[in-house]
């Protein structure tokens, strides 16, 4: 028996909510694999796009990892118009003080969010990965409050940003799993805010690589043996607050003491329960499971 079929007669047989969303989600996700040979981001952040119903299906998984949409849902989204368009690194995505126009999807390649001081000083207060919606944020907002930059060569999906809100106005479910996704996104700041305010160095580092990871993951763009990390140590000292030859310290005492690896960018894990503890790290923020609304 498929895994499809399998999963059918398990929706027929249970009347438990929770355990209904997870299946409804893999049978259209493993309908999605049967039409698609090759749909799985690699662990760089490039996403193998041949076959996908749709570069926004990226998207729509991602907002069904927090909420829950039906066929009709995921056909409206991905009926919704794009552009497709490929950035350099450093490209601005979004700049502080402009009317937006556009809601950008990452299909590949890493985005950060980051605000400037008046006297030029830059703090990144986000990161972003494949299938990541870049503008929810403004989609009910007249004027940009920040800046969005690539953080390497990105491939980027535009939707008109009066597409997107009507059909989240039209649809409730879609509006909702929008309005959940930026709950996440602002539990994520939260969280940064108290790494930066109240952790040392060591832990702020560890606490960010771990997060990366979990995120990663999520999306399918982790490999046996951790992730290339796509940041500077410059780019790390501005989202974690410190130097970059703070960070560099940081970087060799946690190798000194078997915490991680590193092979040039990439980042291995092989105390990972260790580095959680010192990171202090909990999942919860993130809010990983569908939320029951």
């Amino acid at each position: 028996m498929s895994f499809v079929r399998f999963s059918q007669q398990i929706l027929k047989q249970n009347h438990h909510g929770y355990v209904k969303t997870i299946y409804r989600q893999a049978i259209f996700w493993a309908l999605t694999a049967e039409r698609c040979m090759c749909s799985r981001p690699d662990n760089r952040g490039r996403t193998l796009m041949a076959g996908l119903p749709s570069p926004l299906a990226l998207m729509v998984r991602k907002l069904e990892t927090h909420a829950v949409l039906d066929a009709d849902d995921r056909a409206a989204l991905f009926a919704l118009p794009y552009t497709l368009k490929t950035f350099e690194p450093s490209s601005y995505l979004v700049r502080e003080g402009d009317a937006p126009e556009q809601c950008a999807v990452l299909l590949s390649g890493f985005a950060y969010r980051q605000k400037l001081t008046g006297a030029g000083m830059r703090q990144i207060v986000s990161l972003h990965i494949p299938g990541e919606a870049l503008d929810f944020q403004h989609l009910f907002l007249d004027v940009a409050d920040h800046n969005v930059q690539t953080l390497t060569r990105a491939e980027v999906a535009t939707i008109p940003r009066t597409a997107l809100r009507e059909l989240a106005r039209e649809r409730a479910s879609i509006g909702n799993a929008i309005f959940v996704n930026t709950l996440v996104e602002g539990s994520i700041f939260r969280e940064w805010i108290l790494n930066i305010g109240r952790r040392d160095a060591r832990s702020r580092l560890a606490h960010f690589l771990c997060e990366f990871a979990i995120r990663l993951d999520m999306q399918g763009l982790t490999g046996e043996h951790g992730y290339e990390l796509p940041m500077s140590q410059e780019q790390l000292g501005d989202a974690l607050g410190l130097t970059a030859v703070h960070v560099n310290r940081t970087i060799k005492s946690l190798e000194a003491d078997g915490l991680i690896s590193r092979n040039r960018r990439r980042i291995g894990f092989p105390q990972w329960d260790a580095l959680r503890e010192l990171a202090d790290f909990s999942s919860r923020y993130l809010h990983l499971a569908q939320q029951k609304n």
